[in-house]
């Protein structure tokens, strides 16, 4: 019987290591497209949705911020 889900045999990398290089990428793209929708709002002039999107942005800033440091712990980067 052979398993379907990867454990890091076939990457190299282990699940919760990958997961934690994921979320770094997921919040880092989020804030990425959130500036898009920010532009487009504030070109709507519509402030409310500028704000909402700009906090939106700073927590995922801050979360790819904090997995970026905890992954440099548990690899020895600087």
């Amino acid at each position: 019987m052979t398993s379907t889900s990867e454990t890091g045999e076939v990457t190299g990398t282990r699940d919760k290591d990958y997961n934690l290089i994921w979320y770094v990428e997921a919040c880092l793209s989020n804030s990425l497209r959130l500036e898009q929708y920010i532009q487009d709002a504030e070109r709507d002039k519509d402030d409310e949705v500028v704000d909402l999107f700009r906090k939106a942005q700073a927590d995922s800033r801050k979360g790819a911020e904090l997995g970026k440091q905890l992954l440099r712990s548990r690899i020895g980067g600087n």
